[in-house]
């Protein structure tokens, strides 16, 4: 990106920005949504809705609709990666997890987005990148800070939690790599369609499995929830992670993704009347900084 013309590396960080705020108020949305909604099912609905939307704007725009033969593998890897990770694996740590405790280990997946680049893409950090993450890390420290119980009996019952939110970070690391790595030849539409499509079956299939649905006792906020997540927090947010995936080094779109808990703690401090004060105002300069020191390495 260090040749690149300033407006087209605004438009890329756009596409950054956009994914952090969609997926960073899809925490107080999953606070609110467990009110009413199974966890597994509501997904993989909203999955659905996103791909039926999906669809209908690509069929619109007459774009290709299935990608080559030979690339169908790629595809499903990606989607299991980059879709069922979070839709499949999230949802079961915050059984174990309060949603500020599964946030710190999730969006460890930065450093490990930064560490596969290195011999997988041949992105070798330099110290810019490095102090950029050390900066939102930081940045995202001091946001939960206070918020971990780190009683041995307390974190012994969270083993769970702990190992199925961070097999999330890992497997959406892997993802980011992956799609760097073995891009599909599709236009962005259908190609998240596709990624969205794959990746829910698995989480629909242990909704179908596990989980009822009592339709008439969903309120409004419920279905206010499901259309947000549908629209924003899935077909929106992944379309644009992809479009600055594909134009940014992985680690450095990866780094953009410690926006996420800073936007979800502002989320959560409008929409629920959580804390908000200096703490949290002096995590997102830090994180914010750490993002714009790492895109120059």
């Amino acid at each position: 990106m260090s040749g690149a013309a300033p407006s087209a590396r605004l438009a890329v960080f756009g596409y950054l920005g956009i994914t952090a705020v969609a997926w960073g108020l899809n925490w107080p949305v999953m606070k609110l949504l467990m009110l009413d909604w199974p966890p597994f099912a509501f997904r993989a609905l909203a999955a659905s809705g996103s791909v039926l939307l999906l669809t209908l704007i690509a069929l619109a725009q007459r774009e290709a609709l299935l990608p080559r033969p030979e690339q169908w593998g790629r595809l499903a890897v990606a989607a299991l990666l980059n879709v069922t990770s979070w839709l499949g694996l999230a949802p079961l740590a915050i059984l174990w997890l309060d949603a500020s405790e599964a946030a710190i280990i999730a969006y460890t997946m930065p450093v490990w987005a930064t560490i596969l680049a290195w011999p997988f893409l041949g992105e070798r950090p330099g110290w810019p990148r490095f102090a950029g993450l050390a900066l939102g890390l930081s940045g995202v420290t001091l946001l939960m800070a206070g918020r971990l119980n780190l009683d041995a009996g307390v974190m012994a019952g969270k083993l769970p939690g702990v190992l199925a939110i961070l097999g999330t970070a890992l497997l959406f690391a892997c993802g980011t790599i992956w799609t760097k790595r073995f891009p599909v030849a599709m236009a962005p539409v259908p190609l998240v369609a596709w990624q969205i499509a794959i990746g829910m079956l698995p989480v629909a299939a242990v909704a179908l499995a596990f989980e009822r649905v009592s339709f008439a006792a969903i309120r409004p906020l419920g279905w206010a929830c499901l259309l947000y997540a549908s629209v924003i927090g899935q077909c929106l947010a992944y379309l644009a992670w992809f479009r600055a995936l594909k134009r940014l080094p992985a680690g450095t779109a990866a780094l953009g993704s410690l926006l996420v808990p800073v936007i979800g703690v502002l989320g959560s401090a409008a929409l629920l009347g959580e804390a908000l004060g200096p703490r949290q105002l002096l995590a997102l300069a830090l994180t914010l900084s750490g993002v714009a020191l790492a895109s120059r390495g």
